[in-house]
């Protein structure tokens, strides 16, 4: 698989890779559109694995959010995680 997945409580979690290849554009749609088909989620949630994704990435992002539109699947979208800031000490 080219994309990460999860499904919980109705959601599927999409996660896409940063350097997704242009040559690996078409397969990683043609995943995340099984995978909604299959799972019949109630929202679907793209997280994005770095703050500048190839142009490869997006337009997945982009397929993807067609789709979710046309069989009227809400989509949210999240930035890459961050690694929570220690603490400042007096």
């Amino acid at each position: 698989m080219l994309i990460g997945h999860a499904f919980e409580e109705g959601v599927l979690h999409l996660s896409l890779p940063g350097d997704l290849a242009l040559t690996s554009r078409s397969a990683a749609d043609l995943e995340a559109q099984a995978l909604a088909l299959a799972h019949r989620p109630r929202l679907v949630r793209v997280q994005l694995s770095t703050a500048d994704p190839s142009p490869a990435s997006l337009s997945v992002l982009s397929r993807v959010r067609r789709f979710c539109e046309n069989v009227r699947i809400p989509l949210t979208v999240v930035g890459p995680v961050r690694a929570a800031a220690a603490p400042l000490r007096e």
